[in-house]
């Protein structure tokens, strides 16, 4: 199950908490527009939501479904929505071959990455350098690795500890496009960034 379907099955789960006497389990979208689905079982009844809204209610004789809508999600648990996290945040910056200097275009996406992070009250950054499949192993791995300090760099300009950013150096290895040594590949020159 990918992030965003855990998420919405959390999401679900945490309306189920929230519940008065008779418990209560609600399908939230998914953020990411997936399908999902989660199966409810009390006793010996099971009840499967597959629908956005779909829920199921838990009382003394099993699981037993009804159907919902936004509007009254969000007038019953207005609060628990209000406190979940957002979603994970991908992005990715592109560099200059053989260098640690951002392609043009990526210069203007740092400005994006930033506004995300400072959406979050604590954020949790990670950014993954990588290379092309030029050069040695050792070479690659180093420049790997700097690529991923000069984004840290980038956001400590702008206010976020440096402590808040967690940097790892692949290499040539996860290459975007497979391709054979010494090809100077743009888009594994890369550095993959997870905003949470």
């Amino acid at each position: 199950m990918n992030r965003l379907a855990c998420a919405a099955v959390v999401a679900a789960m945490l309306l189920a908490a929230c519940a008065g006497p008779k418990e209560t389990v609600v399908l939230l979208p998914n953020p990411g527009g997936q399908d999902t689905a989660v199966t409810v079982t009390q006793g010996t009844r099971q009840v499967v939501l597959a629908q956005p809204y779909a829920g199921a209610r838990l009382g003394p004789n099993g699981a037993e479904a009804f159907p919902s809508n936004a509007q009254q999600v969000r007038a019953q648990y207005g609060p628990a929505l209000a406190a979940q996290p957002l979603p994970p945040a991908q992005f990715t910056l592109f560099f200059v071959e053989g260098k640690d200097e951002f392609t043009d275009e990526s210069k203007r996406i740092v400005d994006s990455v930033f506004a995300e992070i400072a959406k979050r009250p604590i954020a949790d950054v990670i950014v993954i350098g990588h290379t092309d499949t030029v050069g040695n192993d050792a070479a690659n791995d180093a420049l790997s690795r700097q690529r991923a300090e000069v984004v840290r760099a980038a956001f400590a300009a702008r206010g976020l500890a440096s402590d808040k950013v967690v940097t790892i150096g692949r290499g040539k290895r996860e290459l975007a496009v497979s391709t054979g040594d010494g090809v100077a590949e743009p888009r594994n020159r890369r550095v993959e960034i997870l905003v949470r």
